[in-house]
């Protein structure tokens, strides 16, 4: 972290030529349980993750706007009258569509000073592991800062996803800027998406001997493409066709008549959504009442939902699932919102080295580029650092 912010301090001084007024940073996540229920107005049940996004921020005296990251050659400017989703592209439109996301939800855009930022980060992108989350958090709670906004932090969740919705063009749900502002150390965030309610849950996975194993396919995905705005869309057909405003409002109780209303796919997908609901509670009342070594069963029913109903697997994702359950995880599903990405393995801390070895083997046999596995820890949310 030390070194990032080191690099992240260097890199605002060498292209803006002045000493930054402060850093913040926002972490990445990984969805425990709970995938595609978040627009869904479901329950969702993220962590924030020690993989974080930093950024340095120094104030202007005209209202021009800049951002630079140590992803992309280009710095990118503009004049704080101009943003809007229209005038935003490619990167820059999660750091930029958060100030245009703040005009939007109250803050005088014509009377703030405008601002310099450089973005640098750890979070893998493409990875399943909201690195979009990250940057939109961390810019979020800069400008609350030197803005002067006092905005609560479910606001500032609510800014990042409409900066992801409109101006990234992405139709993403709240969870993932929840996740990055809300997270605590060695802790989950269960959110109810509809209320926006949220509990902290203790993980414990330390006490247990547990420790989480991320599995990177390397197999990158976007949100603002294809499969994931079909399965949204599949979602809002099923719940019209049953007449509720939402798929919360459908209980697995309500599965059979739902089976003789829908189409088969349009079935599937209501199922996977009704049923990951009721897992996201039975998890949360696992974790409670038993820990964290007995939550392993509804991980990989998870995973067989959103690969036989919701269909949003690849083979690169399933093997690394079925792999980590031959060889010792406790549970194991995919991770994110599907199409590439990584799957995630709860394991004992002894079997860890021995799943690395086994995860490695089974993709090159299969001949699948080499996947990144690393451990992720439960840590804070969006801070600033200095």
């Amino acid at each position: 972290m030390s070194d990032i912010r080191d690099d992240v301090r260097a890199g605002f001084n060498e292209l803006f030529g002045y000493e930054p007024a402060g850093m913040w940073s926002a972490p990445g996540r990984v969805n425990l349980i709970g995938e595609h229920t978040d627009y869904n107005l479901g329950f969702v049940l993220p962590f924030a993750i020690n993989r974080r996004t930093v950024i340095a921020l120094g104030l202007r005296e005209d209202r021009v706007a800049r951002v630079a990251s140590s992803f992309a050659d280009e710095v990118v400017e503009i004049d704080l009258a101009e943003l809007s989703p229209a005038h935003l592209h490619g990167w820059a439109a999660y750091p930029l569509g958060v100030a245009w996301a703040m005009g939007e939800r109250g803050a005088d855009l014509a009377a703030v000073p405008g601002f310099d930022i450089f973005i640098e980060s750890d979070v893998p992108v493409g990875a399943g592991l909201s690195s979009s989350a990250a940057i939109e958090s961390a810019v979020a709670i800069a400008l609350n800062d030197v803005w002067h906004l006092r905005l609560d932090r479910p606001t500032l969740a609510g800014i990042g996803q409409l900066a992801e919705n409109e101006a990234v063009g992405a139709p993403t749900g709240i969870m993932d800027q929840s996740a990055s502002l809300l997270g605590r150390p060695d802790s989950a965030v269960f959110l109810d998406c509809r209320s926006l309610e949220s509990d902290i849950i203790d993980l414990g996975f330390v006490p247990a001997g547990l420790v989480l194993l991320i599995i990177d396919t390397g197999v990158s995905h976007s949100h603002a493409t294809g499969g994931y705005a079909e399965r949204r869309a599949s979602c809002e057909l099923g719940a019209r066709m049953l007449g509720v405003g939402s798929l919360r409002d459908v209980t697995v109780d309500d599965l059979p008549r739902a089976r003789g209303i829908l189409d088969d796919v349009t079935f599937r997908r209501v199922r996977h959504v009704v049923t990951e609901n009721q897992r996201v509670l039975d998890t949360v009342r696992t974790l409670r009442e038993s820990g964290p070594a007995a939550i392993g069963e509804l991980l990989d029913a998870s995973h067989l939902s959103m690969r036989n109903d919701f269909e949003i697997s690849i083979p690169e994702l399933d093997l690394a699932v079925e792999t980590a359950q031959a060889n010792g995880a406790i549970g194991a599903r995919m991770t994110g919102g599907g199409f590439g990405g990584a799957a995630i393995a709860l394991i004992r801390q002894d079997d860890l080295s021995r799943l690395q070895v086994a995860i490695d083997g089974a993709f090159a046999e299969h001949g699948f580029r080499q996947p990144d596995t690393f451990v992720v820890v439960p840590a804070r949310g969006a801070s600033r650092e200095i």
